[in-house]
């Protein structure tokens, strides 16, 4: 007997998003027949494909194995379907996993223009604390903090990006700000909590000065961002952030930190037209707009 192929385009599902209620939640359909097509696929093939844990469903050795068979067939059937395709028509998800502070601030500003050409298709902008794996299906396309080095993966470098430690207005009409690094350790740092730091790119305070450690912390840029503005203390915001608050003002201005920006695919579906669509433009976009960040 063989599988039917949405039950093997709901095996996949589950693959890549590591639960049930997530896929279930992201395909817009019911979690309990999604289970329900996930038993008739072990049962039709004779294995176990997922085992319970703590995070959700893990695969089996058997499930890997379908992973492998279950992806070709995948492109397959998206290449006959590219073959007959009108090239300018782009439909289906396309999923974008970027940080919190770049989704936010650049790409929710300009994403309207993309959305406009290609109406049919639906984008999952996944702006967080934290990213989605490329390497595991999990996001088309991600724009991450440093390039990685395993995983069958391709990347570029987006763009190299400058931060800075600010103060707001409201802060400074308060009490003087510094105007030598040694002098920062005196005011209230806001930063990261460094138990919860997703990325190693993201500890700052040590290149303004050695020593430095934030009293109020925040996982979240954007919580540390409405902090700085309120006059809650001093903090590393990236320029994009802070220079676009016109009450907010750099502290040390010769103490830059720079990290780069990396837009990653999966090496497997780097030339789909929707993956390939969204790289050029955010990279025409960001172009285009590089004052902005360096």
């Amino acid at each position: 007997m063989q599988p039917h192929w949405d039950d093997l385009q709901d095996f996949l599902r589950v693959a890549r998003a590591g639960r049930i209620a997530r896929a279930a939640a992201a395909a817009g359909i019911d979690a309990t027949t999604l289970a329900r097509h996930l038993r008739r696929l072990e049962a039709t093939l004779g294995q176990t494909l997922f085992e319970q844990t703590r995070e959700g469903q893990a695969l089996t050795a058997a499930g890997e194995a379908l992973l492998v068979a279950a992806e070709a067939m995948e492109r397959a059937a998206a290449g006959i379907a590219a073959q007959h395709a009108d090239p300018d028509r782009l439909t289906g998800l396309l999923r974008v996993s970027v940080s919190e502070g770049f989704g936010t601030w650049f790409v929710a500003h300009h994403l309207r223009d993309f959305t406009a050409m290609h109406p049919e298709l639906t984008v999952d902008l996944v702006a967080s604390s934290g990213f989605l794996s490329p390497s595991k299906r999990e996001a088309d396309v991600a724009v991450l903090l440093a390039r990685p080095q395993t995983g069958p993966l391709v990347s570029s470098k987006l763009t190299d990006y400058a931060l800075g430690l600010y103060a707001s207005d409201l802060y400074a009409a308060r009490r003087p700000l510094p105007v030598e690094a040694a002098a920062v350790r005196d005011h209230p740092l806001i930063g990261y909590v460094p138990d919860l730091l997703y990325a190693p790119e993201l500890r700052y305070l040590a290149e303004i000065e050695e020593g430095l450690s934030p009293g109020i912390r925040s996982s979240s840029i954007n919580a540390q961002y409405r902090l700085v503005a309120a006059g809650a203390g001093l903090g590393v915001l990236p320029r994009f952030i802070g220079d676009a608050d016109r009450s907010l003002r750099r502290v040390l201005p010769d103490r830059t930190i720079r990290r780069s920006f990396w837009l990653v695919t999966h090496q497997d579906t780097r030339d789909a037209r929707r993956v390939r669509a969204f790289r050029d433009w955010l990279t025409g976009v960001v172009a285009a707009q590089r004052a902005r960040f360096v």
